[in-house]
């Protein structure tokens, strides 16, 4: 497999008027920025626009899934670990994020886990074949709090159309979030789309292979709810 370049420390641009992300400037650790110097052509897949290979950059043939913002990636680490049989491509605008995950990866030995620095439409557009993927995470995105940004959520009925496009039957779509108010939305949506069943009566039970984050446990034990939701490709 030929080496990569590294990631581009600043997100790439892209010419929606609306974006699903805010480009936050984060600061690199020593750690981090040695990872995206050392793992980052090894592991780091460029963005490009056309179809990849994946199976040449995993050097294998294997269920894929695909995460979409991963943030500083412990949860993601944790899943590739346990899910030895299964490629992942995680989706992450933030450099910061992309250096912590390369570190994990490094001190974990991992191989079936590639990163794609770039916004998450343009890689399922542009690089990932239509009916490809075995599953696709959307683990906390950010709620948009406010009514008049609620537009900007990522989990839209045209995005969703676009996710669901890419799974192969029977695939699932694993979305996870700690605002009440985005979980019904997201159950509003995803009971919407044609292509897509629900695997429950509603909110789904925790599976299993999704480690409870820090930041959820905390918020859990000031009682704050957790909503999973899991749909399956018809």
């Amino acid at each position: 497999m030929a080496d990569a370049p590294p990631p581009s420390p600043k997100a790439p641009a892209h010419p929606r008027s609306i974006r699903s992300f805010v480009v936050r400037a984060g600061r690199m650790g020593p750690g981090q920025s040695r990872a995206l110097a050392e793992l980052g052509p090894r592991f780091v897949i460029p963005y490009a626009p056309q179809r990849h290979d994946f199976d040449a950059s995993f050097g294998r043939h294997a269920p894929r899934v695909l995460e979409i913002g991963f943030g500083m990636g412990d949860a993601t680490a944790a899943i590739a670990q346990g899910r030895a049989d299964t490629d992942f491509i995680g989706v992450e605008v933030h450099t910061p994020g992309v250096g912590a995950l390369l570190k994990r990866i490094g001190e974990m030995g991992l191989t079936n886990l590639r990163l794609i620095q770039h916004d998450a439409v343009e890689v399922l557009e542009q690089m990932i074949e239509p009916a490809s993927l075995a599953g696709v995470h959307v683990f906390f995105p950010d709620p948009w709090h406010k009514k008049k940004h609620n537009k900007r959520r990522l989990i839209q009925a045209e995005f969703v159309r676009l996710l669901a496009s890419r799974l192969q039957d029977g695939a699932y779509l694993h979305c996870a979030t700690d605002w009440q108010p985005y979980a019904e939305q997201m159950l509003e949506v995803l009971g919407a789309e044609a292509s897509l069943r629900n695997s429950s009566e509603g909110y789904a039970p925790k599976p299993d292979y999704r480690p409870l984050t820090k930041f959820e446990n905390r918020g859990l034990k000031l009682g704050h709810g957790v909503w999973d939701l899991v749909f399956t490709k018809r």
